[in-house]
């Protein structure tokens, strides 16, 4: 079972431990999808990681799928950015209008009827929200998150 020489092969298994151990604690971040705001990008129950070191060289980006840490790692939303730092988001006839022009969001294939008033981001919020807009607006966890809350972007 360990073969000719088990001390090689139970250095090799600590090692694979190891190795796994790193990945899935600081790199790769499971996370299990609860609720279906981000429907139908992200089912219910499902799992996915989450890339910790995605944004060590560069800010997040319009349109990327976000981790965000409510309370450690126990915790977190699964959501997509649609504003950036400092730009004004509002919701107009079910549609996104950043700095008064209309979002494109292919992602979005529910319709709904979001109505809001321009909000806008601090110079270093995003404006998070799940793909899933036919919920209403009152029902849907949605907003301002701090760049320090962001924890990486879906990898898998």
């Amino acid at each position: 079972m360990v073969g000719r020489r088990p001390k090689a092969t139970f250095i090799r298994i600590a090692v694979l431990v190891v190795a796994c151990w790193v990945t899935f604690t600081f790199i790769l971040l499971p996370i299990r999808i609860v609720g279906i705001s981000m429907e139908p990008t992200c089912h219910d129950r499902a799992v996915h990681c989450v890339n910790c070191l995605a944004y060590r060289r560069h800010e997040p980006q319009r349109g990327d799928i976000v981790s965000i840490a409510l309370a450690g790692h126990s915790e977190m939303y699964l959501k997509r950015i649609i504003a950036l730092p400092g730009e004004t988001l509002a919701f107009h006839g079910g549609r996104a209008f950043i700095n008064g022009e209309p979002l494109d969001e292919p992602y979005v294939k529910f319709s709904c009827d979001w109505e809001h008033e321009p909000i806008v981001c601090g110079p270093d919020q995003y404006y998070v929200v799940g793909d899933n807009r036919s919920m209403p607006f009152t029902d849907h966890t949605q907003g301002r998150a701090e760049r320090s809350h962001i924890v990486g972007k879906l990898f898998l």
